[in-house]
């Protein structure tokens, strides 16, 4: 009978621990990839700015030197990331292409420019810096427009701003709620406990010493749950690294580290203070206060 007791407390317990590993690792993981969205707001920004190509159409009596002197000065300015050079009969040839006949027959010439598509480094792309570069570029007297789409850039870089604000808020309130959620997995995981924490203060055992194996199985716990849930993002972000190249997810070394390392410090640190005054609470509780 003894034995089936113990097994059945057995089995409570591995439950019960079972239960507050699951909660810690989910939570860290939800904070995990949430921690990732923050890091990666920026890169995934910067990715749609240098998207966005601004177009210098050459005049038709622009000498060939001229061009190429001022493809390399496009390439080998900072606020450059790519050029690439359109000539007019490229131009017409995709065109025909876009409307499913040959323009040229009707209109007996190509009316089309030779051009530059110039996509620039994200730091550059803002209205009034852009605008500058597109003066600039202008002046030369071979350069007969430069054509961007400037309502474009003014409503990403303000949606830029926008969406970073409400993914830092997100990010409060979601690591309030982790720290929350941890903590009540731990109090219910000590509460079943509560008499066997009272018997050993009863017997003359202080706070210190009773709280010790507590913290102790909890931050353990805790170093678990940070395991897999540090298991789980470097699946999901091995997996979206994959479909989305471009972002070069695992680029930054130095960042992920500091994620991943400061996920598992938070699984010991949040299980080792939840534990610590939930120990407390029931140490300064009297003995009729534990049936309630």
């Amino acid at each position: 009978m003894t034995t089936s007791f113990e097994r059945y407390q057995k089995r409570r317990l591995i439950s019960s621990y079972f239960s507050v590993v699951i909660s810690i690792s989910l939570v860290l993981f939800l904070l995990g990839m949430l921690g990732l969205l923050v890091l990666n707001t920026k890169k995934v920004a910067d990715h749609f700015k240098e998207q966005i190509a601004l177009t210098v159409y050459l005049k038709d009596n622009a000498k060939e030197v001229e061009i190429e002197q001022l493809k390399k000065s496009l390439a080998m300015a900072d606020y450059t990331k790519s050029t690439n050079y359109v000539s007019k009969e490229d131009a017409a040839e995709a065109h025909s292409e876009e409307i499913g006949e040959d323009f040229m027959e009707f209109l007996g010439y190509n009316p089309l420019q030779n051009s530059i598509d110039v996509y620039m480094n994200a730091d550059y792309v803002s209205s009034d810096q852009v605008d500058k570069i597109a003066t600039d570029l202008t002046e030369k007297s071979f350069v007969d427009e430069v054509v961007y789409d400037k309502p474009l850039i003014a409503l990403l870089n303000d949606n830029v701003k926008k969406i970073s604000l409400w993914v830092l808020i997100a990010s409060s309130v979601f690591t309030f709620i982790a720290v929350l959620l941890i903590n009540s997995s731990i109090r219910l995981a000590v509460y079943s406990k509560r008499f066997i924490i009272k018997t050993m203060q009863m017997v003359g055992a202080t706070k210190g010493f009773i709280r010790r194996p507590f913290i102790w199985q909890s931050v353990k716990l805790g170093i678990i749950g940070a395991i897999v849930a540090l298991i789980g993002m470097a699946g999901v972000l091995y997996y979206l690294n994959n479909s989305f190249r471009e972002l070069d997810l695992l680029g930054d070394v130095k960042m992920l580290a500091t994620l991943f390392i400061g996920i598992f410090l938070m699984g010991i640190v949040i299980t080792w203070i939840s534990t610590y005054f939930a120990t407390s609470r029931f140490l300064n509780l009297k003995t009729d206060e534990l049936y309630y």
